[in-house]
């Protein structure tokens, strides 16, 4: 059995992407929780395990591999297990470039969404205060870089779901579910994606209000 290593109170998008993968996948694995306020992801034996130090991290046993950040997690887990479950890329290679970019991206840019739409906005249903002009400016960035890829009905980025479905959905239901202005047709993507069982699985997850 694997090993997915999380967030105690199950808020981080990262964590969440690496759940998804593994049950998209079909994959048996065992959450272990850290806590992240006590700082137990600087652990030594967490280190061992996790060159990062961050969440996710995924042991996998049967090949006797740790891997960290939630991108590669799902890359290496498609490409090692490829006949098990629900592919997580795409076939064609021109989409599949697509997808890692759109993975990327959502990581390394947007901060001030992330940090004036943290994910307490969409798991514990948190009411943040107004967009600033510069968190603004980056969902405008976001909406048109997703209008880009999906036109109205389109339910899907790619032919078939992938997990840069997933991670896009989220960026986008911070915005959603904290009220905030987004295209209709964005707004009806994000709900669809976040319907998915293995989506629905995490956000169903005990978390603590406090």
């Amino acid at each position: 059995m694997m090993i997915l290593y999380v967030d105690a109170n199950y808020l981080s998008p990262y964590a969440m992407s690496a759940y998804v993968a593994l049950r998209e996948k079909g994959l048996a694995f065992e959450l272990r929780l850290l806590n992240l306020q006590k700082a137990e992801q600087a652990s030594a034996a967490y280190a061992a395990i996790s060159n990062t130090q961050r969440v996710p991290a995924l042991v996998d046993n049967a090949h006797n591999f740790n891997l960290s950040e939630s991108s590669a997690i799902a890359e290496y887990i498609d490409e090692r297990y490829r006949e098990r479950g629900h592919s997580l890329y795409p076939a064609n290679i021109s989409a599949r470039a697509k997808a890692r970019e759109l993975q990327a991206w959502l990581r390394s840019d947007l901060q001030h969404i992330r940090e004036e739409r943290p994910t307490e906005v969409v798991f514990l249903k948190r009411s943040p205060a107004p967009l600033s002009a510069k968190a603004q400016t980056a969902a405008n960035k976001l909406f048109h870089a997703a209008t880009q890829l999906l036109q109205p009905g389109q339910q899907h980025l790619f032919d078939e779901w992938s997990i840069a479905d997933t991670d896009l959905a989220l960026m986008l239901n911070r915005l959603v579910l904290a009220e905030d202005p987004v295209p209709e047709h964005l707004v009806h993507y994000a709900y669809l994606q976040w319907q998915r069982p293995s989506v629905q699985d995490w956000v169903n997850l005990p978390r603590q209000i406090g």
